[in-house]
């Protein structure tokens, strides 16, 4: 028995060290691997490569098909052998090269074995929500801090009492149909991300199958509110959102929000409202790309055409490729629209933070349109220089003498 004990710790230590020079000492793999002892099939070498990171070429195996014309022919003994094995059928379904009829239309119903799923799997649930969550954490932590070390941004001078219009109706629609619904969607896209491992142990499958399901319902169904909010903010404020003379000084001056008695001059938008807009813009549409490339399964492929053009033009590192299944079209969707989820969702937080409890008076403007004369002065004086002579329809009448803007600096309510 002590003689069967000290073998078996024998073995074990013999090959945990030649496992250790192996992997302390790599040999350099060859150009052409000499497979005939293995039938052409994968060496040590092989897999030693694949487990330090190199590139094997997987010719050997996508080529190793078989053939089937050198098979027995089946009125003959043993008919059924030769030829074709299970595992060359296999390779043949694995690298798309199997001669096949299928009973569904098109590409979808050709594809039986899809490698590139489980690089997709493992970035869903490994890199994915871990560095997605690690980013909205992070952005917290800076809100806070920021609150910390500045606190809420107050008025500065005396309120005034009066008003003045800031956003119209239409202008309000347009931002809270994009703000409500993409609170909404954030939250049910990070029940279904983190829902199996952060939910399902709290409240068990059950209670989270009935949560996944209405998550899935309001997520597919509030997106198309949220484009619609995203296009008519675009029509409504793309020509106030381009680039004027006041952005650089108010960049200069971090606009001011770093430091008490800051002002930086700014127009209707400043240099910082006009970033957050066209980052809602552009990650909002593409995200709603994917969106409709995911509502509609299979029917946009998008990431073939854009992976040729990127070759073509050369801005791929190395040759991306472009036979792409439907199953990876739609896996590519899915982990750009998680990811840019993920960024946009970072910009936001910072976005609400500072349009609500971070800056006094910043949320009237989106709740009933107008806003103290005192803080269009602080924050939008150039803005508030164009408009002071004007009274729009919903704000009053138009000042007499003795309310002129240009007399007393103020704007009619």
């Amino acid at each position: 028995m002590f003689a069967r004990i000290l073998f078996a710790l024998s073995l074990v230590v013999a090959l945990w060290g030649g496992g250790s020079t192996a992997y302390a000492q790599p040999t350099e793999p060859s150009a052409t691997p000499d497979r005939s002892a293995t039938g052409g099939a994968q060496t040590l070498e092989d897999i030693l490569a694949r487990q330090r990171g190199e590139k094997v070429d997987g010719a050997f195996r996508r080529e190793n098909l078989g053939d089937p014309s050198v098979a027995t022919a089946p009125t003959d003994q043993l008919g059924t052998q030769g030829g074709q094995s299970n595992a060359d059928i296999y390779r043949a379904f694995r690298y798309n090269e199997a001669d096949m009829v299928s009973s569904v239309p098109g590409d979808l119903g050709t594809v039986v074995i899809q490698d590139g799923g489980i690089r997709w799997l493992e970035l869903r649930r490994g890199p994915l929500p871990r560095y997605g969550g690690y980013g909205l954490l992070g952005m917290l932590g800076l809100v806070l801090l920021f609150y910390l070390l500045r606190g809420r941004i107050m008025i500065q001078g005396e309120k005034t009492g009066q008003t003045v219009l800031r956003f119209r109706l239409l202008e309000r629609i347009g931002h809270w149909s994009m703000a409500g619904p993409f609170v909404l969607l954030a939250i049910t896209g990070l029940i279904s991300l983190f829902g199996r491992v952060a939910i399902i142990p709290l409240i068990g499958k059950p209670a989270f199958s009935t949560i996944a399901i209405g998550s899935k319902f309001i997520h597919n169904y509030i997106a198309w509110v949220f484009m619609f909010g995203l296009i008519l903010s675009f029509i409504l404020w793309v020509w106030q959102n381009l680039p004027d003379r006041y952005d650089l000084k108010w960049l200069a001056k971090g606009g001011g929000l770093f430091s008490k008695n800051t002002h930086a001059s700014a127009a209707k938008f400043n240099a910082g409202q006009k970033l957050i807009f066209w980052s809602v813009t552009g990650f909002g549409t593409l995200i709603s790309v994917t969106g409709l490339a995911l509502l509609f399964p299979y029917q946009l492929p998008m990431f073939a055409p854009l992976f040729d053009v990127l070759n073509a033009v050369g801005l791929a590192q190395g040759e991306l490729n472009t036979a792409l299944s439907p199953q990876e079209e739609m896996q590519y969707a899915q982990l750009w629209h998680a990811i840019l989820g993920f960024v946009l969702m970072g910009i936001i937080i910072a976005h609400i933070y500072l349009g609500s409890v971070g800056m006094e008076g910043a949320l009237d403007s989106m709740t009933s349109g107008e806003v103290d004369v005192q803080w269009a002065k602080e924050h939008h004086d150039k803005w508030y220089e164009e408009i002071s002579g004007q009274t729009s329809p919903e704000s009053g009448p138009e000042p007499g003498p003795e309310s002129d803007p240009e007399q007393e600096g103020k704007a009619p309510t």
